[in-house]
């Protein structure tokens, strides 16, 4: 996959599909403006994803918190078949940019756009004036196929990131994973800690996220982390794991089931399935001994059914 990143001046050599949007989360609403571009893909054309280097609601003073990472959106749309990912820079120049520019130069200019895809609620442009009614009133003249994918519905309501981000933030992980299509992942590098786990016969691999990586309540979550090319099923800690540091640094902490060998300094992708409890301090080692037995005990009859009907 091509990624275009830093600058305004680029020209796509091939006639492209586009997806137009922030795709912060890539929820069900995402993917199916991903599947569109994908079948024109098929008819020659290549697939082009076009987003912002910066989240849009942290740029105006909104929300700066992600639920997709610039990292891991890149590894989802490589892995999904985008040829190329325009990340547009987004400061005050191109903020100010009119609609109708923004269409001339990059989408039918530079981008050479034949087929355009956005959902209902796109914005672009000087005061974010530029629509889906804007695309559509140029298309003639720029000679550019546009069309309006609708809002996918989970539970009867509408899918959104703010829907998602809401989830998120209230450890329904279960309906984060509906909306999304997939669990909620928190990648990175396995890193040391105290390794009190290890002392306690349940080594813990930790990860300290990206900083803008929304994370659920602090607490401890079912989950499954991907360790190169396997998957193992897990139960994780999220926060700061106050019984044994007194130091604030929030990171998740991950006891993979059945897992032996090293695995410090490798990358791990953790995905959240569903919420166990809410983190807590305990008196003694021992009395987080016997907890963490029985969060893992749980886990054990949680993933056994949850896998099931999942036909894992």
């Amino acid at each position: 996959m091509q990624i275009i990143e830093n600058t305004t001046e680029f020209y796509l050599e091939r006639k492209s599909a586009v997806a137009l949007g922030k795709f912060d989360g890539i929820h069900l609403g995402h993917r199916r403006l991903l599947e569109r571009v994908m079948e024109q893909k098929k008819k020659g054309l290549q697939a082009v994803v076009f987003t912002f280097d910066t989240p849009v609601a942290s740029f105006f003073g909104g929300d700066s918190k992600e639920l997709s990472t610039r990292e891991e959106k890149r590894e989802a749309f490589s892995r999904l078949g985008v040829d190329v990912l325009i990340e547009f820079p987004l400061n005050r120049e191109t903020a100010a940019t009119e609609p109708a520019d923004f269409v001339a130069r990059y989408l039918a200019g530079q981008m050479r756009t034949e087929y355009l895809c956005a959902g209902p609620d796109l914005s672009f442009g000087r005061g974010g004036a530029g629509d889906y009614a804007l695309l559509a009133a140029y298309a003639g003249t720029y000679g550019y196929h546009v069309e309006l994918i609708d809002k996918v519905r989970v539970d009867g309501e509408e899918v959104s990131s703010t829907r998602v981000r809401r989830a998120v933030r209230a450890g329904e992980m279960e309906k984060v994973s509906a909306m999304l299509g997939a669990p909620y992942r928190v990648s990175g590098k396995v890193v040391h800690g105290r390794q009190l786990g290890r002392q306690l016969g349940m080594p813990t691999a930790n990860l300290l996220p990206d900083e803008r990586k929304l994370l659920p309540p602090n607490g401890v979550y079912y989950s499954q982390a991907k360790l190169g090319d396997k998957i193992y099923r897990s139960i994780s800690n999220v926060g700061y794991k106050p019984t044994v540091s007194e130091e604030k640094v929030m990171g998740v902490e991950t006891y993979l089931y059945d897992f032996t060998g090293e695995i410090y300094d490798r990358d791990m992708t953790v995905e959240l399935l569903a919420f166990r409890r809410a983190e807590q301090a305990f008196e003694n080692v021992e009395a987080l001994r016997k907890q963490i037995g029985a969060d893992v005990e749980a886990g054990r009859k949680f993933e056994s059914v949850f896998f099931c009907r999942k036909g894992l």
